[in-house]
């Protein structure tokens, strides 16, 4: 099917000018090029109807290609793919657009084209953006990571092992000087970063400036001690002027990270943030992200907004774990770290390729970690991350600093080779036999 008003030309290559993305398409009572026509011209120059106002020279320009549907049995699962001229009730489909469709450094206009209306159609069932793959055009109107995994390498001095850090739990609840408490215990345990969860903010019961200030100030406690370099992640998710506000009073008190709950806040919220160069380290917390990504068949891929969180400008970003507690599992996490689809148009390696010089991502595992996991988490993901253990280090009912130290036990297990349950046996490792008498005392390794 291909003509000169209709958008699926299947003949069509993609260019280095075009972004292209990859659907996953389920038509309402209509076939799969009706439901693709529909989806690229709502997402780019068309409407629901023919219009007067659409003059040849900007079809011409603009029109974006569907350049390929594979038909699938949208039943079968989403790996069942078939030959185009085969029967099927669902497709995965790819589209080129033109880069002059999008504002260059506009990431909400960017995502209202190829993630906008498109999903409230009703020729469409259910619709998921799977991929997306940017021209270099756009990507060099972004600002990507100001640190990315070498300037944190280099902000946190450890070189060659996996960060370990830790979330303050309660998640909301303490107030400012507990809080710090804990953070020190944690930080003198052993993990080289704490940060604040998704949903503590400034609150009656702990306000922002006070937390900052005192946990802060048991940073640089624990530093003397150690003689290692800690780090605190404050979240500053808020209105806008008020994350400026806050941004500027970590960094007037010597703080190096801030935390954004990226999908929360807003594209706009993080992007204005990262081009004030503020110097901070962004930690990007993906909350609210099921939302878009839970359901298999509709919404976004984690993988595409891992992408757009890069090029907006985020250091670090939840990817979720191969094991834990979130949904998802090991296919939704390494597909943000390895090729998805066999096409050389799309991208692989989505945090770390290599995006025209554009610093990369490190990727933050979290949900559901304890020290038993991190064998099969570092052999599955490398050395490139940073283990979050919540629950996994404040369990220890003798303290988060028991926690704290049975966890960084088994990083270092790791790194020298050696089996958890070997290395817990040693009179100095006990904190590390406590956590597997506690995690797994069926199956350590």
């Amino acid at each position: 099917m291909s003509d000169d008003t209709g958008y699926v030309n299947l003949k069509y290559r993609p260019n280095n000018n075009d972004l292209i993305t990859e659907f996953y398409v389920e038509p309402n009572n209509i076939s799969i090029e009706q439901a693709s026509e529909n989806i690229a011209s709502e997402s780019s120059i068309g409407t629901w109807t023919d219009i007067c106002t659409m003059q040849p020279e900007i079809a011409k320009k603009l029109k974006p290609s569907v350049y390929s549907i594979s038909k699938i049995n949208a039943g079968a699962g989403l790996n069942n793919v078939s030959n185009i001229t085969g029967k099927g009730n669902a497709a995965i489909i790819k589209i080129a657009y033109p880069s002059e469709l999008f504002e260059d450094g506009n990431m909400p206009q960017i995502l209202s084209s190829i993630a906008g209306n498109i999903f409230g159609m009703k020729c469409v069932n259910n619709l998921r953006l799977n991929d997306i793959v940017f021209p270099r055009k756009l990507v060099k109107s972004f600002k990507g990571p100001e640190f990315g995994i070498e300037g944190i390498r280099k902000l946190t001095k450890v070189k060659h092992r996996p960060l370990l850090g830790t979330i303050i739990k309660p998640k909301v609840g303490l107030p400012p000087e507990l809080h710090a408490k804990v953070a020190y215990d944690a930080w003198v345990g052993g993990c080289d970063i704490v940060k604040d969860d998704e949903n503590l903010s400034s609150m009656s019961f702990n306000n922002f400036d006070e937390r900052i200030r005192l946990t802060l100030a048991m940073r640089d406690k624990a530093q003397q001690e150690t003689g290692e370099v800690k780090i605190y992640m404050p979240n500053i998710s808020a209105e806008y002027s008020e994350m400026v506000r806050r941004a500027d009073f970590i960094k007037a008190h010597r703080g190096t990270y801030m935390m954004i709950d990226i999908l929360t806040v807003g594209w706009s919220a993080l992007q204005g943030i990262r081009n004030l160069n503020k110097n901070l380290v962004i930690h990007a917390h993906r909350a609210g992200h099921a939302i878009l990504t839970r359901n298999p068949k509709h919404g976004m891929s984690m993988l595409a907004i891992a992408k757009a969180a890069r090029l907006v400008g985020t250091d670090q970003l939840h990817i979720g774990a191969v094991v834990g507690k979130m949904e998802g599992g090991a296919s939704e996490t390494t597909e943000i770290e390895h090729e998805i689809v066999k096409d050389s148009a799309m991208s692989r390696n989505a945090l770390r390729q290599n995006w025209y010089g554009m610093k990369s991502v490190l990727p933050v595992c979290s949900g559901g970690l304890h020290p038993g996991h991190v064998p099969e988490l570092i052999k599955i993901m490398g050395k490139d991350i940073v283990i979050q253990m919540g629950g996994g280090i404040h369990w220890n009912p003798k303290g988060t600093l028991r926690g704290a130290r049975g966890a960084r036990q088994a990083v270092e297990a790791v790194i020298k080779g050696k089996r958890l349950v070997d290395y817990a046996k040693a009179p100095c490792h006990e904190e590390l036999r406590e956590a597997l008498e506690k995690f797994c005392p069926q199956n350590c390794k």
